[in-house]
């Protein structure tokens, strides 16, 4: 893939996305952008008719959102890399998407054409690349992975955290999930002790910020 010319797909629900990562190509002979859609779902059959070396691909589309995409690219051309784009730098996305498709990068919509010419030529050099800001994200979202398995909230325990959240009783949850009223007091109590919160809004906190709701 050295000493040739890159051919690059690019797929974004938003036609202005796609005219300026063009534009921040524009001059740079080595790459090309072979075919571009803002329909993810016709993507896989473009790939079919002309082939690329590198996707990129916007994470949140309607439809067939990025994480979907990549997978079904990844296993009918598993040669083919794949950068994905996003306004945010989800962590446990972006690892969702390197266990299902294997990305080979994931930067930010927000970088400048130095940072993309060097993300696609370490990828098509056979590395990979995450923008600074998305490292930190999946290192935030590891560690808070860490922390819940050492809390060890059970399916249960995180599906009566859910309820509190929408404001339901003792008494309302306990009818939804056909359990007495004692039971889910006992649940709320163990809850409160593994997560260490004394309140319903530090419980809903506990719950955001790692991600259970």
């Amino acid at each position: 893939m050295k000493n040739k010319k890159i051919l690059l797909g690019i797929v974004d629900d938003h036609q202005i996305v796609i005219d300026g990562l063009k534009s921040l190509l524009h001059g740079h002979d080595r790459f090309e952008v072979a075919i571009e859609s803002t329909r993810p779902v016709e993507m896989v059959s473009l790939i079919e008719k002309k082939s690329i070396d590198i996707l990129m691909t916007d994470v949140m589309m309607p439809g067939l959102n990025g994480a979907e995409l990549s997978k079904l690219v990844h296993q009918q051309f598993p040669e083919i890399k794949i950068l994905a784009l996003s306004m945010s730098g989800q962590g446990d996305l972006v690892n969702q998407m390197i266990d299902d498709a294997d990305i080979s990068g994931y930067v930010l919509k927000n970088i400048g054409k130095q940072e993309l010419i060097k993300a696609l030529e370490k990828i098509s050099a056979g590395g990979i690349y995450f923008s600074e800001e998305v490292l930190h994200e999946m290192g935030r979202a590891s560690e808070m992975k860490k922390e819940n398995v050492g809390v060890h909230l059970t399916a249960r325990e995180i599906e009566i955290v859910q309820l509190i959240e929408k404001e339901l009783s003792n008494k309302q949850i306990a009818e939804k999930l056909f359990l007495s009223e004692r039971t889910i007091e006992t649940h709320r109590k163990n809850i409160f002790r593994k997560t260490n919160t004394g309140s319903v809004i530090g419980l809903v906190k506990y719950a955001y910020e790692h991600k259970l709701i």
